[in-house]
């Protein structure tokens, strides 16, 4: 059993917040990492190379240490895609995790070419009632512009334990859309990292995350604004009942020479119960002049009128909290064009709500 502190913010707030990093005890680290088989790959492309080798290059931030040097050290998974293609081409990967791949330790690297496009799928789900573990690296290089769409979907059940490390930077014009799905995981920690060198470079960010029982999720999200007329926004919507908690920090940070960059962030949290807590902690830090930045963060229960009115409609409370929960979350979904993947989520929203 460990005790880890991890997923640092880039600037330390009051003690007070609570919030600087996270504290885990007790988490159990597979000391034998084993192998990791049940990976399916759908919609492989030419235009799309595969490789199992990546470079170790290091993160900006990441998780911290320990879990970082798993990676590198232990990853049973090595996947490079090189995107080639000129046209939107869709590439998705399942992480099955049962009794026979129960510990997985991936190390991903997307290098998207110049003026490419491509979307990426990356799903992580339990399919039996275990204890799995995951620990993974994501490293994104956006060249000059290329148009790449990442959706991460967090399927694993509230038994496991999950940490991603997320890492982008971005060339002149590259523009970037990650939708992350977050729902799985008795902890789910999450570092996300851009940096935004290139002029015109767009990057954002839209999650959603459903948390229940007494699961933790500690989101980290970190945007550095380089290149002139940059953007980043980030969307966070999510949802807690019983005794879940959620940790989030955005930081936008306007760097030396990003004239006239945007950045934009607004997270909301919809608490279904009295003893479910969320603790926000929106940021935005400035070195430079001719540059617009937003940030908002909110939570709070449903709205009883609202509740209320789709009652008085012929649905149940459980109905009825359901159809409010999608509602905030549809947004985000319809970024996502795999109708089959996105039924998948919807049907897991009413499942994990029952």
């Amino acid at each position: 059993m460990e005790k880890l502190s991890l997923n640092e913010t880039p600037v330390r707030t009051s003690r007070n917040f609570n919030i600087n990093n996270i504290r885990l005890d007790d988490i159990n680290i597979p000391a034998d990492i084993g192998e990791f088989e049940n990976i399916e790959i759908i919609n492989e492309s030419s235009k799309i190379s595969i490789e199992e080798n990546v470079n170790n290059n290091e993160l900006v931030y990441g998780l911290g240490e320990f879990l970082t040097n798993q990676v590198k050290t232990q990853a049973n998974q090595k996947i490079k895609l090189t995107i080639d293609s000129k046209t939107n081409k869709e590439i998705k990967i399942n992480f099955n995790f049962d009794n026979d791949s129960i510990s997985l330790v991936d190390n991903i690297e997307i290098v998207a070419n110049e003026d490419t496009k491509a979307t990426v799928i990356l799903k992580y789900e339990t399919n039996q009632n275990i204890e799995a573990y995951h620990n993974g690296i994501i490293k994104l290089f956006a060249k000059k512009g290329s148009n790449i769409n990442v959706i991460i979907v967090n399927l694993m059940n509230s038994n496991s334990n999950n940490f991603m490390s997320i890492n982008n930077e971005f060339e002149d014009n590259a523009k970037v859309k990650y939708t992350i799905v977050d729902f799985g995981g008795k902890n789910s920690i999450t570092n996300y990292y851009s940096n935004l060198v290139g002029d015109y470079s767009d990057n954002r960010l839209n999650t959603i995350y459903l948390g229940r029982e007494n699961q933790l999720f500690d989101l980290n999200y970190i945007g550095e604004l380089r290149g002139k007329k940059s953007n980043i926004d980030i969307e966070v919507q999510g949802a807690l009942k019983d005794k879940a908690k959620k940790h989030f920090k955005g930081t936008i940070d306007f760097k030396k020479g990003c004239k006239k960059a945007t950045g934009n962030e607004n997270e909301a949290c919809m608490l279904l119960s009295d003893t479910a807590k969320s603790i926000a902690l929106p940021m935005l830090l400035c070195s430079e002049e001719e540059v617009e930045g937003n940030h908002s963060s909110s939570a709070g229960k449903i709205g009883e009128k609202e509740l209320f009115y789709i009652m008085s409609r012929g649905f149940e409370l459980k109905e009825a909290m359901k159809l409010m929960v999608r509602a905030r979350f549809n947004k985000i979904l319809e970024n996502i064009k795999n109708e089959d993947l996105k039924e998948e989520i919807l049907q897991e929203i009413d499942k994990r709500l029952d």
